[in-house]
């Protein structure tokens, strides 16, 4: 297993494939493994890179969770590219990781070529999500198959990962409110936000809340698009794999 360092501590990371970088990156409670299923469309044309973030999977553990998780996040991917001398990434972020893809883009658009940006509440956290945080977690917990979710991500020690994703999105919320630090004006790659229709997260609160949300973010990034895709849940990469990965590679190479 390959590891890097970020603040004496080690980051997990695997690389497959040959070809033009592209770095996947996973969402809250989750880790690299949520992607097995598409690793082998990926890596087929791309030089395929996954992460786990501190405190998930196989990296190191984290005490606690920062409040500014996603832009922590970020900070580590841009140490490993810079570490790795990638340049030119391409960056396919999905949930919680959406946001940590964004940050990447405004912080460091210099190693980025490309990003999509994956079913993920937009620029600021989710309100209702927030407000049952604690109560929604506590009851996934309860259940076998989110549970088994859990333990595949992450082993044994799960039930503490889980609390501290769960105690960072409410500290976020209460102290911080916003994902990025930077206008969302001054984003230069060319971007792609993407979702399902069908979210079962946002699709309670709103049945067009991707439309709405995404296309103010469009908007005020002065460039890119969104795509949404009739059926699947949460997160839309993995619930239509096969049409996702489509849409990605024609994102990417769609000027080569």
């Amino acid at each position: 297993m390959s590891y890097f360092k970020f603040n004496d501590k080690k980051i997990y990371y695997r690389e497959l494939g040959s070809g033009t970088p592209l770095l996947l990156l996973h969402g809250n409670t989750a880790s690299s493994n949520m992607f097995e299923e598409v690793v082998s469309l990926y890596e087929a044309n791309n030089k395929l890179i996954l992460i786990d973030f501190l405190g998930h999977g196989k990296s190191d553990r984290l005490d606690k969770f920062p409040a500014d998780l996603w832009f922590y996040e970020a900070q580590q991917v841009i140490a490993f590219l810079k570490e790795k001398n990638y340049k030119n990434v391409n960056l396919i972020g999905t949930s919680g990781g959406a946001l940590v893809a964004i940050n990447v883009a405004l912080e460091a658009p210099q190693l980025v070529n490309k990003v999509i940006a994956d079913s993920f509440e937009g620029e600021t956290p989710l309100v209702e999500f927030v407000v049952n945080a604690d109560v929604e977690r506590a009851e996934s917990k309860k259940d076998e198959d989110t549970k088994a979710f859990y333990a595949a991500m992450h082993g044994d020690d799960w039930n503490q990962v889980v609390d501290n994703d769960t105690n960072a999105i409410i500290e976020h919320a209460i102290n911080i409110g916003k994902f990025f630090h930077k206008e969302l004006s001054s984003l230069k790659p060319e971007i792609l936000l993407t979702g399902s229709k069908k979210d079962e997260y946002v699709g309670a609160i709103d049945p067009e809340y991707f439309e709405k949300v995404y296309g103010l973010m469009i908007t005020k990034i002065g460039h890119g698009n969104y795509y949404l895709f009739d059926a699947g849940g949460h997160p839309a990469m993995m619930s239509n794999p096969e049409l996702f990965y489509q849409l990605s590679m024609d994102f990417f190479y769609k000027d080569e």
